[in-house]
């Protein structure tokens, strides 16, 4: 039977759409920060954010090879900013509110709708919940529960960041599930994405896995087709059809 529910963040308790605006934005608001440390960033707003897209596609690149997450202070430092060579003795007082606004700001996040219902209904249930999180920011996720009003179902929150591992690396749901008390047979995992999510889930030998469908990241799925891919147990469109089917699990594993 399931009795945990760990769920991923971005794509699945939250939309994340990106917008030319947005992106300068926050460009903008990297090159004040820094310089009010004494770091001047020459570069125009609009080059400056086309090279930290092409950092971070190059550093995500990275960490789907290895597995690896770096601390936001490295991450910036070796990553990002490498192309300024600041230090990360400069960086370090900044690094997790950079790492923050990368995703605060740069996207415009929205909660999936139904995600306080389900977050009530599963608790009613007597469910455990958590989060288990690729992210470069420490803080986002509990942010992001907090300012939607759903921090108090969620019992712990494991961030790549923080462990030093990404998914779909096993290690990182192991050590969620050691944290909140789950055991891997009662365990159901909850995303958006087969190459992380779904093979993660499937590493570690969850009992259950249910993909949300979430187009806007498509291709990171691109080498994850064919029925000799990595399946979701389940799929569903709305978080509100999660507290149901695991209901019908429940039940069909007591007869």
């Amino acid at each position: 039977m399931i009795d945990t529910v760990l769920f991923d963040i971005g794509g699945t308790l939250l939309t994340q759409q990106k917008n030319p605006e947005r992106t300068v934005n926050h460009a903008k608001y990297i090159i004040f920060r820094l310089a009010e440390l004494g770091i001047k960033i020459d570069t125009p707003p609009e080059e400056f954010a086309q090279m930290l897209h092409q950092r971070a596609e190059d550093y995500k690149h990275l960490g789907e090879k290895t597995c690896k997450e770096y601390p936001s202070v490295q991450v910036w430092n070796d990553f990002f900013l490498k192309d300024y060579n600041i230090g990360e003795d400069r960086l370090a007082p900044v690094a997790e509110e950079l790492s923050f606004t990368y995703d605060y700001i740069r996207l415009d996040n929205r909660p999936r709708e139904g995600l306080l219902e389900m977050s009530e209904k599963l608790t009613s249930m007597g469910m455990k919940l958590g989060i288990i999180t690729n992210t470069i920011s420490r803080s986002f996720a509990a942010h992001f529960l907090r300012e939607n009003n759903v921090e108090k179902y969620y019992q712990d929150i494991v961030t790549s960041c923080e462990f030093g591992i990404r998914k779909p690396n096993p290690d990182i749901f192991y050590y969620a599930m050691n944290r909140i008390g789950a055991a891997k047979e009662t365990t159901c995992y909850v995303g958006d994405t087969i190459s992380r999510d779904v093979l993660g889930s499937r590493n570690a030998g969850l009992a259950m896995v249910i993909k949300i469908n979430n187009p806007s990241v498509a291709h990171r799925d691109i080498d994850f087709q064919g029925p000799d891919a990595p399946q979701p147990d389940y799929i569903v469109n709305r978080l509100d059809e999660i507290p149901q089917i695991i209901v019908r699990f429940n039940r069909k594993v007591k007869t």
